[in-house]
């Protein structure tokens, strides 16, 4: 159903504010993630299809890998699995893996780039899904037939895929998409090219419970859009333009910990406030080319059996 509407990098868990929040719907609890990366081993920008990038300024590749490395070594010392796929030469933009698919429900549906320039990435992401993917116990669906950019649009908020249009990921997109993964999708629409993907402008915090929780920058979105915003999730945490605007809002979150870039100090405040943890990371060379956090990150949702002892997953019994 398709609802229409530096120095070297660092890693810093900050810590809750002394005024800890007492009400018990702020007591949160981290889940085990299962996450797929990229190296940024051929990084750079050699080409402008966003507003981030300048060609003018050069790339530090070195120090792109040193904040990569962080970034990854931060959500192992959280609990999570990490899986690495291999970059390949000639794709300066496949660290940023969310693009590359989406994965609900141990269902792989392989990304379908917009430019020229990337979509040699859905290849190299369903071929990933198929062999190394299917070992993890997902089953892969191609590459999606419209024109889809995988987690960077498409946002898995526990009962709904949140779904952006406007520059990159179609609106027949969104339909194949529920259809394969089994999901409600719900689409938004994207107005300000700075946040040219969903992931830049809205993060997903939290799916437990009786309404999943979300932070999002409203301005990014259509008039029509904030409103279904505003409707579904009024309890949400609304981000300030200057933490949108340094991408602050492409953050991962394992309902616990957020892991976030370290320049959006107000939106580490605002989630302390909301009983959760700040991880702040440096990727501002990652920036460079229009990504931060959420950019490199895709996540590998498995199966989810429902047995008489509780929910279990292929993962548990691998």
């Amino acid at each position: 159903m398709t609802l229409t509407t530096p120095p070297a990098a660092t890693t810093t868990d900050l810590p809750v504010t002394s005024a800890a929040p007492a009400p018990a719907t702020l007591t949160r609890s981290a889940t085990p993630r299962h996450f797929l990366m990229c190296p940024p081993t051929y990084f750079d920008v050699v080409y402008a299809i966003n507003p981030w990038m300048d060609l003018s300024v050069p790339v530090d590749r070195d120090r792109a890998l040193a904040q990569w490395d962080s970034l990854k070594a931060a959500y192992e010392a959280h609990g999570h699995r990490v899986d690495v796929i291999d970059p390949e030469p000639g794709l300066p933009d496949m660290v940023y893996a969310a693009n590359g698919g989406t994965v609900v429900g141990g269902k792989a549906l392989a990304a379908r780039f917009t430019f020229p320039e990337r979509q040699p990435e859905g290849v190299a992401y369903e071929a990933w899904f198929a062999s190394a993917g299917a070992e993890h116990g997902l089953v892969s669906l191609g590459q999606a037939s419209d024109t889809n950019e995988g987690e960077g649009d498409l946002l898995f908020a526990g009962d709904v895929l949140l779904a952006g249009t406007g520059f990159r990921t179609s609106r027949a997109a969104h339909e194949e998409a529920g259809r394969l993964l089994g999901v409600e999708v719900l689409t938004l629409e994207l107005v300000d090219p700075r946040f040219y993907h969903l992931d830049t402008a809205l993060a997903v915090l939290d799916t437990t419970g009786a309404s999943p929780t979300i932070a999002y920058y409203p301005e990014a979105f259509s008039p029509a859009s904030q409103e279904v915003l505003r409707e579904r999730y009024p309890d949400a945490i609304v981000a300030t333009e200057t933490d949108a605007a340094v991408l602050g809002l492409n953050a991962v979150s394992d309902g616990l910990h957020v892991f976030l870039t370290d320049r959006a100090t107000g939106m580490h405040a605002q989630l302390r406030e909301h009983g959760y943890v700040p991880v702040g990371v440096d990727l501002s060379e990652l920036l460079k080319g229009g990504g931060s956090v959420k950019c490199c990150t895709l996540e590998l949702r498995p199966a989810v059996e429902r047995t008489a002892a509780g929910e279990t997953t292929r993962e548990d019994r691998a």
